[in-house]
């Protein structure tokens, strides 16, 4: 692989989500040409773009990526080799083994698949009066954080929740990830209060980028997306957003601000291992 570059072009696509697989999949294809026509060379695709966000949704749409039969899985892969760009393709369910994952996978330019992230933290949230939702009811958590290394550089991958526990950032940080990309769906309740904190919180405490990609809102679902899309650099500035309804954002993002942050207040080497550590003990830290 050619060595990665030092400025990146990266698009975020938040997509309408309907019941219908068939067009997702359409929508998601037109939205990546779209992308890769302007010049991206990254392009993000939201949480479950393929189906609709609920537990019902879930095992209906779910597909054995491993298999020939994965109709989303397969048009990614001809998209990105296609449009010759990397591709998050945000995530879809993922049926393996007996049991449900939501899955993040990304392609090269070549549309070989480089990851398949399973998310970590499942969303199991209980707010009186706002919001009630258990993953659990349905997916299983994912084992293993995923550090990916593609042309528009070294990435890591998170989805939706993940980004509330910042020990998973700190270890990519720790692995020289210089871009974390959590495809997300916040609901009407989290979104307002907590979408952009965490996502500048994130960048600025690992000193990185950080992006994170919604689905439209789609008021005739039963889950409202929050919408609002963005990239976020390493001093924790939005380099561009979105609002809730469907479209395409770019950010040129320039990976030299991550090491000119980190020279100018170099947080890494200020930490105190004399008195607290974080360890990896997932596969990837054994």
């Amino acid at each position: 692989m050619p060595a990665p570059k030092t400025k990146v072009k990266v698009a975020l696509c938040q997509l309408l989500t309907t019941d219908n697989k068939d067009k997702n999949i359409l929508t998601a294809q037109q939205a990546i040409r779209e992308a890769a026509g302007n010049g991206a060379e990254m392009v993000v695709l939201p949480e479950m773009w393929n189906c609709p966000y609920s537990n019902e949704s879930f095992p209906t749409f779910a597909e054995d990526i491993e298999g020939d039969s994965s109709q989303s899985a397969a048009a990614m892969a001809e998209a990105a080799k296609q449009h010759g760009i990397t591709l998050v393709a945000g995530s879809i369910p993922e049926k393996h083994a007996g049991r449900l994952y939501n899955t993040c996978l990304v392609y090269n330019k070549q549309g070989q698949r480089l990851a398949r992230f399973r998310k970590m933290h499942l969303f199991d949230i209980d707010i009186p009066g706002k919001i009630s939702f258990k993953e659990s009811d349905t997916l299983t958590a994912g084992e293993n954080i995923s550090v990916v290394d593609t042309e528009a550089g070294r990435l890591g991958l998170g989805i939706c929740y993940d980004i509330r526990f910042p020990e998973l950032a700190m270890i990519y940080a720790r692995q020289g990830v210089q871009l974390i990309l959590y495809p997300g769906a916040f609901n009407m309740t989290t979104g307002p209060a907590h979408w952009e904190l965490l996502t500048k919180a994130r960048a600025v405490d690992n000193q990185l980028f950080v992006g994170v990609c919604s689905p439209a809102r789609n008021l005739e679902a039963s889950y409202h997306a929050w919408g609002h899309s963005m990239l976020v650099g390493p001093f924790g500035q939005i380099l561009t957003s979105a609002e809730h309804e469907p479209g395409i954002i770019y950010a040129d993002l320039d990976y030299e601000e991550v090491e000119e942050r980190r020279k100018g207040m170099p947080l890494a080497a200020q930490k105190r291992y004399d008195l607290y550590e974080l360890a990896d003990k997932t596969a990837s830290g054994k």
